[in-house]
């Protein structure tokens, strides 16, 4: 019974260090060029989807409780791992749309790892 009891632990425990955290891509976005913007709006989700990433806020109405609230639009991206939010930001087929995005406004952008699910 003890021998089971080890067992099923180490199973456990080695199930849950391969578990890997989420992340997320968090920006807040003034914009200032409202048409100027739409390239990169168009754009940007199928620089996203190879790398499991997927919208869970794209701006939406604001309910502030405290303090000032994003400045701007607010959006969340969910990664499944950092590494593969790491892997979308860095490569040409998203740095090549950020100039239009730095055009038609003001950002501020994070990556985030999350907690393991």
């Amino acid at each position: 019974m003890l021998k089971r009891m080890i067992l099923a632990a180490l199973v456990l425990s080695s199930m849950v260090a391969h578990a890997t955290a989420p992340a997320y891509y968090v920006a807040e976005f003034q914009p200032t060029d409202r048409q100027g913007i739409k390239p990169y709006s168009e754009q940007v989700e199928s620089t996203f989807k190879p790398y499991s990433g997927r919208f869970i806020v794209r701006s939406g109405d604001l309910d502030v409780k405290e303090g000032f609230g994003a400045q701007g639009r607010l959006v969340i991206i969910k990664f499944d791992s950092l590494k593969q939010a790491q892997a979308w930001y860095n490569p040409p087929g998203y740095q090549k749309i950020i100039p239009i995005r730095h055009r038609s406004g003001h950002s501020r952008t994070y990556l985030v790892e999350g907690l393991t699910e």
